[in-house]
């Protein structure tokens, strides 16, 4: 006998998966492509969403090619959207270049620096993020954007 319906979504994730050259042109390619993804998911260009999603793929991507660059090695991006959630990761080979995740000293760039603030970007925008190991080689970033306010 199957259990009576509840008011809940059906559970169906979609999977976006592609590998970038470790270069500022792949990751510039990284954050048109999720866009174009997201647009055909439902989640259309212009919208908070999508723009939120868009600066968080941008920045973990150039983080990627920047401070996890291996020569010959790609970077992937991976995006997964259910009914609740946008999951964004962005892998590269560079496993021993860590940023330490949120809170960390690495999200806070002196006053005068012209860069590094980044990791403040993507704490601020995404609802999580954090640091994973990757298998066989390398870390995968991951920042999580919820569909509803919680």
């Amino acid at each position: 006998m199957r259990p009576a319906s509840t008011s809940r979504p059906p559970v169906t994730a979609r999977v976006f998966v592609q590998r970038f050259s470790s270069t500022p042109r792949g990751a510039r390619l990284a954050r048109h492509l999720a866009l174009h993804r997201l647009d055909a998911w439902g989640v259309p260009y212009g919208s908070v969403f999508s723009d939120t999603a868009a600066l968080l793929v941008a920045e973990l991507a150039a983080n990627a090619v920047t401070h996890g660059r291996v020569p010959g090695r790609d970077i992937e991006v991976l995006l997964r959207l259910d009914a609740y959630t946008l999951r964004i990761d962005v892998s590269d080979s560079r496993g021993e270049r860590r940023p330490r995740g949120p809170g960390g000293a690495d999200a806070v760039a002196p006053d005068d620096a012209e860069g590094g603030r980044g990791l403040l970007l993507v704490s601020a925008l995404a609802d999580r993020w954090g640091v994973l190991d990757r298998v066989p080689v390398g870390k995968t970033v991951r920042a999580e954007l919820d569909l509803q306010p919680q």
